[in-house]
């Protein structure tokens, strides 16, 4: 009987301790019912009894519409991502122009690389 005294005495003052670092660590908006003040009294004098009614009476519960909806946008989807996006500047003509330019190099005799990565001469 003493060992099932002490669990309870211990779970007790396990809840008394949580309920009240809850109730001075919640946001003063969201309390119900008594200024937050008179809810940590309450926690402190009826350890046990204030919990139970801080918890169930004292502590407000988040509303949706208090607070802001945030919503996650992907980048094919964002008018302001796609408008920053341009079209390349590089013109067909000079990308053909480009490509046989690399094209006489590779062909150039001068040009020929061995093996190692040397020019040959």
């Amino acid at each position: 009987m003493a060992r099932l005294l002490v669990g309870l005495v211990a779970i007790a003052v396990a809840f008394y301790v949580y309920a009240l670092v809850d109730c001075l660590l919640f946001a003063r908006v969201r309390v119900r019912g008594l200024p937050k003040v008179a809810w940590v009294l309450i926690v402190l004098l009826f350890p046990v009894i204030g919990g139970v009614l801080w918890f169930l009476i004292g502590r407000g519960r988040k509303s949706a519409g208090k607070q802001p909806v945030y919503r996650t946008v992907g980048p094919d989807d964002d008018p302001e991502f796609l408008g920053a996006l341009r079209v390349d500047p590089v013109s067909e003509a000079q990308l053909r122009d480009l490509e046989q330019a690399l094209a006489d190099v590779d062909d150039d005799p001068d040009n020929k690389k061995s093996d190692n990565g040397r020019s040959e001469r």
